[in-house]
């Protein structure tokens, strides 16, 4: 299995403005904070790669590797939400379109994760999910997987909608996630062959998918553990001048 364990976290969403210092808050304050939670293994940032201001593909792509999904509805989860820090109040009014939820890893093949992904969204339509949720298991991600060039390839089904806690209401309601599916490579041709071959939206209709899908191609940005976090000093907290500077935040 090439996820942390059989329960994730996964976030869609766009920001408001320059990205810059979304990243970095994310990146000095954010992740840290989040795999300080019991029950966070991994946090992943991906962004888009054909993605423009304007809309279409969300560029941002997160996913938390949890323990359990249940880690969702814990008490130490809970209380950071509903105890921003002043950066993360600062930056919650800024995102726009957020797809928010955690899920279940329904399988997931091959080992590791590459530096580029493809990810899919959808619904299944009415009575189709066992259908779909076999043929995506059974045959197209191990088929994904074994192809040269590719790493992990997995399929997510959402479980009951989080929540809402203060961090969700300083950006508005998030919509829920739907099915996912995501697969990962080294070799960004390799991806987009296996995609050409495997993941057209048309043939996941065909196997039970909704009209409405959902696709996008991402670069890995920045990944970290918990066991890092563990290890590493409790990053500074930041005033807006510090968060301008360039050079050391000491």
């Amino acid at each position: 299995m090439a996820l942390e364990n059989n329960a994730a976290m996964v976030l869609f969403y766009d920001v408001e403005g320059n990205p810059v210092d979304h990243d970095d808050w994310q990146s000095h304050e954010h992740f840290h904070e989040r795999l300080s939670v019991p029950g966070f293994r991994r946090a992943t940032r991906w962004v888009a790669t054909r993605w423009v201001a304007t809309g279409g593909t969300p560029r941002n792509m997160l996913i938390y590797e949890l323990s359990d999904v249940d880690v969702g509805t814990s008490q130490s989860y809970l209380d950071r939400l509903n105890d921003p820090t002043d950066w993360t109040r600062e930056m919650m009014p800024r995102f726009r379109g957020m797809t928010r939820g955690f899920c279940r890893v329904a399988a997931s093949h091959g080992l590791g994760q590459g530096n580029c992904a493809f990810a899919m969204r959808f619904t299944p339509k009415a009575g189709a999910d066992d259908r779909l949720s076999d043929w995506i298991s059974h045959t197209v991600l191990p088929d994904a997987a074994s192809r040269r060039g590719m790493t992990g390839v997995h399929l997510l089904a959402p479980t009951a909608p989080p929540p809402m806690t203060r961090e969700q209401a300083l950006r508005g309601p998030d919509e829920p996630m739907p099915w996912l599916v995501m697969a990962t490579a080294y070799d960004a041709d390799a991806l987009e062959r296996t995609v050409t071959e495997l993941f057209q939206p048309d043939l996941f209709r065909e196997h039970g998918a909704g009209d409405e899908i959902a696709v996008g191609r991402y670069a890995l940005h920045h990944t970290a553990t918990a066991a890092e976090a563990q290890v590493t000093p409790q990053p500074p907290v930041l005033d807006p001048e510090q968060r301008a500077q360039n050079g050391p935040r000491l």
